[in-house]
C-alpha cells in the first residue's frame, strides 16, 4: 500500500509539474552534462537574455526538479541597473547525464539555508564603532599605519562557503588569506568586531566554526597577483608599516551575496610600478561545495612586457612547489605542509591556472615588497580576463587532507569538473 502511495503521489507531482510547464510563466531547463565526470554542486549560469517570456513585474524565480523539489536559484543583478542580469544554481548532474528542471516566478521570494557569505564593516574613527557597509574607497593616504589605527573589520572583506572562508587585506596590503572551517554554517557577523563595536582580532582563537590558520606575512597570500616587469616584481599596493599606498585609489564593492553565490569587486586606479601606471580589476567569486574560490583579473595599460604574478604564500613550509598539468586546461601549483600557526595542522594550499597562458613559477626573493611566497607566471593580454582558482585544504574541515595524494586528487578532481561546460537548453 505504501508503494502504491508513494507511486500515485510521484504521479501526481510529474502531472502538477507539467501543467504548470504548459502556463506561459513557465519555462523549462535542460542541463546536460556530456562528460565522464559526476560533477557536484556544478555552477550554472543562465543569462536574462538566455531566457524566453519573462514576466513583467517585479518577481522572484521559483526553481523546481522533477520531483518537486526546490533547487535554491538567485537572480543576480551584477551590473547595478536594478534588473536582475543572470540566473544562478549549482546541481549534481551524472556523468553523461541530463536534468529537466522547471524554472516558474512568483511574487513571493524563497528563503534558502546560506551556503555563501560575504562580511565587511569600517569604523569611521577609531572612537567610533563598525558598521556594516557594501561598498567603501581607499585613498593613498589613508593606510592604516599613516592614520594610526585599523578601519576595517577582519581588516577588509571577508567570504566563505560552506567549506572555507578568506579575506583581503584591504588596507593597503592586499594579500589574500584563509580561514579554516570545521563546519558548514556561515561565521557570525560579529567576527572581527569587539566589545562597543571596536576592530578586534578575535578569529586567531577556535570557535565552533573554525579560524584564521594561515600567516601571509609580506605575501600576496593564496591568490593575491602582481605585475612583473623585467626581473622585478611590482607589489599590489604595500606592506604593514608602510604610510603611503602605490595606489591612488582602491574601491571594494559587493556585487551579489546570496544562498548559493556571493562576488565582490576590487577596483585599482592608477596603480604605480617602477615608472608606470596602471588600472586593475579583480572580481572574486565564491560558489558552494568547493574549498576554492575564483578570481578574473583584468590589467589596463599593459605595455607588452609585463607578466602577471599569483602568489602561493609559503611562510610557514620548507617543502618544494608542485607542479602539476591538468589536461589541456589548466596548471595546479600546490604545497602541502604544517603551514598553519605554530605548524599545528596540516593544510593543502593550491593555484589552479590556466595552461594556455602558464609560462612557468618561481620563488619571492628574501627580501623587499614581496616575500614569503612561491608564485605562478601568466602572460597577461590587454584588456583580457585571467581566470584562475585559489585552494585552501584544511585538516580540521576534511581530516583525510592530511594525505598529500588525498589531497592532490581533491585538486586535480576540482580542476576537471572546473573544465567541464555543461549544455544548458531553455525553453
Amino acid at each position: 500500500m505504501k508503494r502504491i502511495l508513494f507511486l500515485l503521489k510521484s504521479f501526481i507531482i510529474i502531472l502538477v509539474l507539467f501543467a504548470c510547464q504548459q502556463g506561459e510563466n513557465v519555462n523549462t531547463i535542460v542541463v546536460t552534462n556530456s562528460s565522464v565526470l559526476d560533477l557536484t554542486d556544478k555552477p550554472i549560469i543562465i543569462t536574462r537574455t538566455g531566457i524566453p517570456n519573462i514576466p513583467e513585474g517585479d518577481l522572484f524565480p521559483l526553481l523546481l526538479k522533477i520531483n518537486g523539489d526546490t533547487l535554491p536559484v538567485q537572480a543576480d543583478d551584477l551590473n547595478d541597473d536594478g534588473k536582475w542580469d543572470e540566473l544562478f544554481f549549482v546541481i549534481d548532474i551524472a556523468a553523461e547525464d541530463s536534468v529537466k528542471l522547471s524554472l516558474q516566478w512568483t511574487e513571493t521570494p524563497q528563503t534558502y539555508i546560506k551556503r555563501t557569505s560575504v562580511k565587511f564593516g569600517k569604523r569611521s574613527s577609531k572612537d567610533t564603532p563598525v558598521q556594516p557597509k557594501t561598498s567603501d574607497t581607499l585613498r593613498a593616504d589613508e593606510v592604516h599605519a599613516a592614520m594610526g589605527y585599523q578601519p576595517y573589520q577582519t581588516d577588509g572583506p571577508m567570504w566563505e562557503n560552506d567549506k572555507i572562508g578568506f579575506r583581503h587585506y584591504f588596507d593597503g596590503r592586499n594579500s589574500k588569506d584563509l580561514f579554516g572551517k570545521k563546519a558548514s554554517f556561515m561565521s557570525p557577523e560579529s567576527i572581527g568586531i569587539g566589545e562597543g563595536g571596536k576592530v578586534e582580532d578575535n578569529y586567531h582563537v577556535m570557535a565552533d566554526w573554525g579560524r584564521d590558520i594561515l600567516s601571509v606575512g609580506n605575501s600576496a597570500g593564496i591568490g593575491g597577483f602582481e605585475l612583473m616587469i623585467g626581473d622585478s616584481i611590482c607589489r599590489l599596493g604595500i606592506t604593514g608599516g608602510d604610510t603611503l599606498n602605490n595606489i591612488e585609489e582602491s574601491i571594494f564593492s559587493i556585487i551579489t551575496e546570496g544562498p548559493v553565490r556571493t562576488v565582490i569587486n576590487f577596483q585599482y586606479n592608477n596603480w604605480h610600478a617602477k615608472d608606470r601606471l596602471y588600472d586593475a580589476n579583480e572580481t572574486v567569486s565564491i560558489w558552494p561545495g568547493m574549498y576554492a574560490y575564483q578570481s578574473e583579473v583584468e590589467i589596463k595599460g599593459l605595455q607588452g612586457d609585463e607578466k602577471l604574478i599569483i602568489g602561493l604564500v609559503n611562510s610557514e613550509t620548507d617543502s618544494s612547489l608542485v607542479e602539476v598539468p591538468v589536461d589541456d586546461k589548466y596548471m595546479i601549483l600546490y604545497t602541502h605542509d604544517k603551514q598553519t600557526y605554530d605548524s599545528e595542522w596540516w593544510l593543502g594550499l593550491a593555484l589552479i591556472l590556466p595552461k594556455d597562458i602558464y609560462s612557468g613559477n618561481g620563488e619571492a626573493p628574501e627580501t623587499g615588497q614581496f616575500v614569503n611566497s612561491y608564485y605562478g607566471i601568466l602572460e597577461p593580454a590587454e584588456d583580457n580576463k585571467i581566470t584562475y582558482y585559489s585552494v585552501g585544504c584544511w585538516e580540521l574541515s576534511d581530516e583525510n587532507f592530511t594525505d598529500r595524494q588525498y589531497f592532490e586528487d581533491y585538486v586535480v578532481g576540482l580542476a576537471r569538473e572546473l573544465a567541464v561546460e555543461p549544455g544548458v537548453t531553455v525553453k
